[in-house]
């Protein structure tokens, strides 16, 4: 006897069909699963039987073999235990074969019989509706997930006997049905607002600057003086997810299992704050079998990486190509891998190993050559990938009271997106999204300045010696500059105030 079953797996963040082949014939009992399956669908094999009994079915005294096609894929998971015991049910005539040709079946059975959650339900709704499926059976905690994918209906299943009696024709399973429109709407958590920030007008301003043009951003200052405050609002002004960037970061989350019980969708963009003890596999992505990394975890939102120096130099270092190409490619034997990595990353130093070089409340004991070692530990390669440098000193005690309520978030927010727009607009018949993100050519298309502003960016790389690589950043920075002000051209302040922005490059 030989039953068909549908199912999904996911290789990186997408998924791709297999094929469940069930084949029971006469023999001494035993389970065998083939098709390249890890530990945990091995041991598939109990759960399937515990709950195929304890629902009230009879589970077979022979030879059952369990094929996962394409057989050359390692399957790993537990998904595969719901259209393993359906396969066995429609192999032992519990079940019609023609029910099963329609519906992708996927669900991890606990030994009660009832459907547990998997990884990946949303990757998996899309693969379905690709391949043209008219639905797909999912765990009851999976189904907001999977429904956001349009033109496919998510049956979510609480139990095995559910299923059973759906294929049977005996009851129906209602699909689920977010409100996508209340989905993208809704935005909680964000108790943090630049309202509470008192003083800091110089860094708010570079940070404004830093979100209107997808910068990535260094603040330096001493401890206390508010550079992890600052950073964990940056998400509160950038532009509020679109659904199409709604569902790749879903994609990602969905894969790692970082979904919320109940959660439809990842409706705010990404902030992630590793560890300075992180390894290199943890902020790209990796292990034996690979996982999306931090990098990718911020994907259309923020990293912060606090305490810079801190972090091990070869871990900074595979920065470098994720901030080039906002993609990581992570290669193993058997396959190679690629994740999204389209992230704004914002970092935070101490100007010394003390923490109060030119701080005027505290005397710094760091020798020249101390803060010399400290900060050349970041690299210039990765420096040069950071356009917008800015101090951030201890706040007078006078900002901290007597100072009326800052600006808030919302009214940032606004300015920041209108920028974005232009930007748009401007980049639409290109690859790219933002100012940060242009090449050169694209530099000498939208960055054109006057004689005036040419001398100035002259005379200051001259007397300030700025660094040949601080040039194009400059006329990016003057260029968002020059959005934010609605200005078609970039005048002689957009530049003046860039030039401000690169600290760093100073000898």
């Amino acid at each position: 006897m030989l039953s068909k079953v549908l199912s999904s797996a996911v290789i990186g963040i997408d998924a791709y069909l297999v094929e469940v082949e069930v084949d029971i014939a006469s023999g001494l009992p035993c389970f065998t699963t083939v098709g390249l399956p890890e530990t945990a669908v091995k041991e598939s094999r109990e759960r399937v039987k515990s709950a195929i009994q304890n629902s009230g079915y009879r589970f077979p005294d022979d030879r059952i073999t369990v094929n996962l096609a394409p057989a050359h894929i390692k399957k790993d998971g537990t998904g595969f235990d719901l259209p393993m015991a359906i396969g066995i049910l429609a192999a032992t005539r519990h079940l019609p074969a023609e029910g099963l040709k329609n519906y992708l079946v996927l669900g991890e059975l606990s030994l009660d019989g009832r459907i547990k959650p998997v990884a990946g339900s949303l990757p998996m709704a899309l693969e379905a509706r690709r391949a043209g499926y008219a639905g797909i059976i999912v765990p009851v905690d999976n189904g907001l997930e999977a429904a956001v994918v349009d033109g496919i209906e998510v049956l979510p299943a609480e139990t095995l006997s559910q299923v059973v009696s759906f294929l049977r024709g005996e009851s129906t399973l209602a699909p689920a049905d977010p409100d996508l429109d209340q989905l993208l709407t809704h935005c909680e958590g964000l108790e943090d607002d630049f309202a509470d920030v008192m003083g800091q007008e110089h860094a708010k301003r570079a940070i404004e600057v830093a979100a209107a043009g997808g910068h990535n951003l260094l603040m330096i200052g001493p401890p206390g003086s508010g550079k992890t405050m600052l950073a964990r609002r940056i998400p509160t002004i950038l532009p509020v997810l679109t659904f199409e960037e709604a569902i790749e970061t879903t994609k990602i989350y969905s894969v790692v299992s970082m979904m919320g019980k109940g959660q439809a969708l990842v409706v705010q963009r990404p902030f992630r704050s590793p560890h300075h003890t992180i390894s290199d596999a943890g902020l790209i992505g990796g292990g034996h079998m690979p996982r999306p990394g931090e990098v990718s975890l911020a994907h259309n939102g923020v990293l912060f990486l606090d305490e810079l120096p801190e972090f091990k130099k070869h871990v900074l270092e595979v920065l470098r190509q994720p901030l080039e190409d906002h993609w990581v490619t992570i290669s193993r034997a058997a396959s190679t891998l690629t994740y999204p990595a389209g992230f704004m990353l914002v970092a935070a130093m101490n100007p010394c190993p003390c923490g109060y070089f030119s701080d005027p409340n505290h005397a710094c004991s760091c020798s020249a050559p101390q803060i010399q070692r400290y900060r050349s530990k970041i690299s210039g390669p990765l420096l040069d990938r950071v356009d917008i440098h800015v101090e951030v000193p201890a706040v007078p005690y006078r900002d901290l009271t007597d100072q009326p309520d800052a600006e808030p978030s919302q009214d940032i927010r606004e300015r920041v997106t209108r920028t974005r727009a232009i930007q748009n607009g401007r980049f639409r018949r290109s690859k790219i999204h933002c100012n940060a993100q242009m090449n050169s050519r694209q530099i000498k298309n939208y960055c054109a300045i006057d004689a005036d502003c040419m001398r100035l960016l002259e005379s200051a790389i001259e007397k300030l010696a700025l660094s040949a690589r601080a040039y194009h950043r400059i006329l990016k920075i003057a260029r968002t500059l020059a959005d934010l002000a609605g200005a078609q051209s970039i005048d002689k302040q957009h530049i003046a105030e860039a030039i401000q922005y690169r600290s760093l490059d100073r000898s």
